[in-house]
């Protein structure tokens, strides 16, 4: 019963139970909790399955009586969590890959085409009238990128306000985030999976990054550079300041937009979505199966 009851878990997890999460709004009123809860949902999907298929390769090993019908379950269920276990390593490497080669050839380009600015030596201004900015995230060389455009639309605290907010992708390392949703996306078969964790992540990055340029510009510099770059192009691999603009300039009219009761409620169903399948039946199912083999 417990490779069955963790393998529905696991199916819960990655289709149905995140597919309703996302018909509501409040995960995004509590950005960096919510990006919590999303990861949680994800990561106990993948242990829970991962949970089924050892479970079941344990229990052809220990059952006393095997019937064809039990033993074909139990066969797809160890087939489902190898393939997911596969397909997460794949995922892995592949996201890895091609994020960095789109980064590099991006930074290529922008080295090539743009002009780097004298007083801040990652910025790079492109020659382009369309009002674009956004950057390009690495460990050792990121770069922030923004148009001639952009500068000669904003005023200087709403150009501050669009630098700081690509800085905050920068220095908090948003591109991590991001990339980290992507494998676990690509880690279940399309089938068993729903977009709505990858979508609401870049969603609440953007909102995390707006936060942290409110601080230091104020949410009015933030909001008007918001619109005027409402729908400016990002490049893949990139993350821009244009994007979910509906979503972010709601909570930036909102003068204090923490929310404690929303963040305690997603952090407390974050612990209880990763504990509460490994304490209530992979302990027990394992302590029955080592006392079995042992005995």
């Amino acid at each position: 019963m417990t490779p069955l009851l963790l393998g529905l878990i696991g199916l819960a997890l990655s289709l149905p139970i995140p597919a309703l999460l996302a018909r509501t709004s409040w995960p995004l009123l509590v950005p960096r909790a919510g990006i919590i809860l999303w990861q949680s949902f994800a990561l106990a999907a993948v242990l829970a399955i991962s949970g089924a298929a050892l479970s079941t390769a344990l229990w052809l090993v220990t059952a006393e009586r095997l019937t064809w019908w039990r033993i074909a379950l139990h066969l797809v269920i160890l087939g489902v969590g190898v393939l997911v276990w596969a397909r997460f390593w794949w995922a892995a490497w592949t996201v890895w890959r091609e994020t960095q080669a789109r980064r590099r050839r991006q930074r290529h380009l922008v080295d090539l085409l743009g002009e780097a600015d004298g007083m801040a030596p990652a910025i790079r201004i492109l020659q382009e009238e369309t009002p674009i900015a956004y950057c390009v995230p690495g460990i050792a060389s990121p770069r922030i990128v923004v148009s001639q455009g952009t500068i000669s639309t904003l005023s200087a605290t709403e150009y501050a306000a669009v630098l700081e907010h690509e800085r905050a992708h920068v220095r908090r390392r948003h591109d991590l985030v991001l990339e980290s949703f992507t494998v676990l996306h690509r880690a279940f078969p399309r089938f068993l999976r729903t977009d709505a964790p990858l979508v609401q992540s870049q969603v609440m990055v953007e909102l995390l990054a707006d936060d942290a340029a409110r601080k230091s510009c104020g949410e009015a510099s933030v909001a008007r550079a918001l619109v005027a770059l409402a729908g400016a192009p990002t490049p893949a691999g990139a993350l821009g300041s244009g994007g979910s603009a509906s979503v972010r300039m709601t909570r930036l009219l909102d003068p204090d937009p923490r929310n404690a009761p929303a963040s305690g409620l997603a952090y407390l169903i974050s612990v209880v979505v990763l504990v509460a399948p490994t304490v209530l039946l992979a302990v027990p199912w394992m302590a029955h199966a080592i006392h079995t083999l042992t005995g």
